[in-house]
């Protein structure tokens, strides 16, 4: 039914997309030619400022460059036009314009997410390659962030329920760059970067940096974060290239995990949005400081037009020191808050190799592109961690931080060292049989070893699993304008995918995800913009929750469905025009699960999933208004969500407004983003696991950013 009203909407916005727009032809003469002389110019190659606001092609959705029209799957790009309208800073910026996107706390420590109801904690990859990290990400050496919706197994192997997220980064591809962007605002945003490009004795290199030191509006806010990506590549001939990539990411900020849920009245405590419930000294108690180091090399070749191979090689370095102190226990009654305290050391490193090969070949008129491709993953993964409950008690409304007692490390609360191999191979076919008839078939077999050490209970655990995701997708193109698909996608989820073995987890199977999706996608505005709908029935069995009868293993208990409607429009609707709007109605429901099992001592089945509104939405409208000042208005509106899968606490609904105004000219562009316009309270993202711990959003906001070109 709501396809049947959507469609028709959209075919119209169709017809008008199609209006011709023809050059008006000179005028003929019979006069010669005037004779001219030659004239020498030497040109500095520059990179051309880019608008659009609506991918053509991706490569995230089939790892080859496709036309977004012919993958029978839903693809969302961020562009990164879109990015700089907006004055994007961090992941959660970005994909804020994505539909069907919730936003979770990560512990005060990371970005996380949801998509279509399911997490996406480990779903984070850039440039396609696995970045399972668990951290803050940030955008100045990123171009744009796409996002695959559905199961994404077949290229990407374990994960991805909802869908994964891919950083494409800035290349370095020989242009001129000098630029260099200051910014201030009103929360204390304090921050500088800059991205530097050419060429120089036959090297191509790019250089990106971002320097930080910001406060923000939660008491005892801090943000510290130094970035810096050099990159150089080579091109050997004209068939062959070479790319060496380098990032590193120092990111230190307050942990802040923000209120509690009230149990009574199912809602948020009534606080004040900056109140903070922790250390005195959250410098000095509750931070978190990440630190990435990466090194990338790709190596390209074409053999012929028809044959081409590409190798990619991203290893790692992730360290993790986390301190923090949240909310553990609430006494509505005596109206205090019991304060848990806790230390985290993560140390992570791991190398993957991706090899593929791409073929373009013919079967009689029917037409193939077809990707081989082989991976192997090695990751080494070491955590130890205290936790200290009944540290301080507080009061529930009025909470005085007070100095944090000396705690005794002797003896952690968990020690190990995990090991994790994979080992997969993978072949998609995207076949051409008509102009009008085509489809996309894959398939990925996966071998996945995990081992942990843990020092705590002087024990190791293994297990091995192997899986089979396939995806098969036909698409019906009547008109060149006109895309109908009807897609089939599966992935897997090994347990402790990106924790420790233990022993409540290390004997059971991986839950499986599977989902249908039926879509649409149209070219728009003389194909200057694009609409994509799509409804999918998503569903993921296996899931694991604490034994009712042992608490201290864990079972398959049960499934979730995720029932629902997405749909967005992109691109530059009139002259100097740009829009980017989406829509997302979830039906998310807890199917099954066995019996006695319970959250918060609340029987799950039938619930919703946590994180996860009925309907979301988001729009952006950018105006130019002259080649000098230019203007932007956008919302995000989003139901009401539950905290937890107990669904006895709702987060609230809430319709949020952005603005921009900006001049730019050709050696400087000066922006004004303003966040929040109306001043909205209301609770931004939450634990997704906890009724305790709800993140608030920000209260109105102006950033003022200069950006020079050198």
């Amino acid at each position: 039914m709501l396809l049947a009203r959507v469609l028709p909407c959209v075919a119209v916005l169709s017809a008008l997309g199609q209006s011709p727009v023809r050059a008006q032809e000179p005028a003929k003469s019979d006069a010669p030619a005037p004779t001219l002389s030659e004239v020498k110019v030497k040109a500095t190659k520059v990179k051309p400022e880019t608008r659009e606001y609506q991918a053509v092609t991706v490569r995230t959705a089939t790892k080859i460059e496709a036309p977004l029209k012919d993958i029978p799957q839903t693809v969302d790009q961020v562009p990164a036009a879109l990015l700089k309208d907006q004055g994007a800073r961090s992941l959660q910026d970005a994909l804020k314009n994505v539909p069907g996107v919730g936003f979770s706390s990560g512990d005060g420590q990371r970005d996380q997410v949801s998509i279509r109801g399911f997490t996406a904690i480990g779903d984070q990859f850039v440039d396609g390659i696995r970045d399972d990290g668990l951290y803050f990400r940030d955008l100045s050496n990123v171009e744009r962030v796409e996002v695959l919706k559905g199961p994404a197994s077949v290229l990407y192997g374990r994960g991805s329920s909802g869908g994964m997220i891919n950083r494409i980064t800035k290349q370095p591809d020989g242009l001129t760059l000098r630029e260099v962007e200051l910014t201030a605002g009103t929360l204390g945003q304090r921050r500088g970067s800059f991205d530097l490009g050419g060429a120089a004795a036959g090297t191509n290199y790019r250089v990106t940096g971002a320097l930080e030191d910001s406060g923000g509006f939660r008491n005892q806010s801090f943000l510290e974060r130094q970035a810096l990506a050099p990159s150089f590549g080579w091109r050997f001939s004209k068939d062959t290239r070479l790319t060496v990539q380098f990032d590193y990411l120092r990111d230190k900020r307050v942990t802040d995990f923000g209120l509690p849920g009230l149990l009574s009245t199912g809602r948020p405590v009534e606080v004040p949005r900056e109140t903070y419930y922790g250390s005195a000294n959250a410098r000095k108690d509750d931070y978190s400081r990440s630190e990435v180091f990466g090194t990338t090399v790709t190596f390209e070749h074409r053999f012929s037009s028809s044959l081409s191979l590409r190798n990619a090689m991203r290893a790692y370095d992730f360290d993790l020191d986390r301190h923090n102190t949240l909310v553990g226990s609430v006494n509505e009654t005596a109206g205090t808050v019991s304060l848990t305290h806790g230390d985290l050391r993560r140390q992570e490193r791991g190398v993957f190799d991706q090899l593929e090969l791409v073929q373009r070949l013919s079967t009689g008129s029917i037409h193939h592109q077809v990707l081989y491709g082989l991976e192997i993953g090695i990751q080494r993964k070491g955590a130890r961690n205290f936790s200290f409950a009944n540290a301080v008690t507080v009061s529930l409304y009025d909470p005085v931080l007070k100095p944090l007692p000396a705690f005794n490390y002797a003896v952690p609360a968990g020690d190990s060292l995990s090991h994790q191999k994979s080992l997969s191979g993978y072949v998609q076919d995207l076949v051409e049989f008509t102009p009008q008839w085509k489809a996309l078939v894959g398939a990925r077999w996966d071998r996945f070893d995990q081992s942990t050490q843990d020092f705590k209970a002087f024990k190791t655990l293994e297990r091995t699993d192997t899986a089979w995701s396939p995806r098969a997708g036909l698409v019906f193109q009547p008109t060149e304008i006109q895309s109908y698909y009807l897609s089939f996608s599966r992935s897997f989820q090994p347990s402790a995918e990106l924790l420790a073995l233990a022993a409540n987890n290390a004997a059971i199977d991986p839950e499986r995800t599977r989902n249908w999706e039926l879509g649409a996608k149209y070219d728009l505005f003389a194909g200057k913009g694009a609409a994509t709908v799509a409804l999918f029935n998503l569903e993921r069995t296996g899931i694991k929750s604490t034994d009712p009868a042992n608490p201290t293993l864990l079972i398959p208990v049960g499934t979730q469905r995720t029932n629902g409607l997405e749909a967005s429009l992109g691109g530059e609707i009139a002259e100097g025009w740009r829009i980017r709007a989406g829509y997302a109605h979830l039906d998310g429901r807890i199917t099954g699960s066995t019996p006695g099992t319970k959250v918060s001592g609340v029987a799950i089945e039938g619930h919703r999933p946590s994180l996860t509104p009925l309907d979301s939405g988001n729009l952006w409208i950018n105006w130019d208004i002259n080649p000098g000042w230019g203007a932007g208005l956008g919302l995000n509106t989003s139901g009401d969500r539950f905290a937890s899968n107990s669904n006895l606490v709702r987060l609230g609904s809430y319709t949020t407004f952005d603005g921009a105004v900006y001049y730019r000219a050709t050696r400087w562009d000066l922006a004004l983003n303003l966040k929040n316009l109306t001043n909205r309270k209301y609770i931004a993202a939450g634990h997704g696991a906890s009724d305790l711990l709800l993140v608030p959003g920000a209260p109105f906001s102006a950033d003022l950013s200069l950006r020079l070109r050198l």
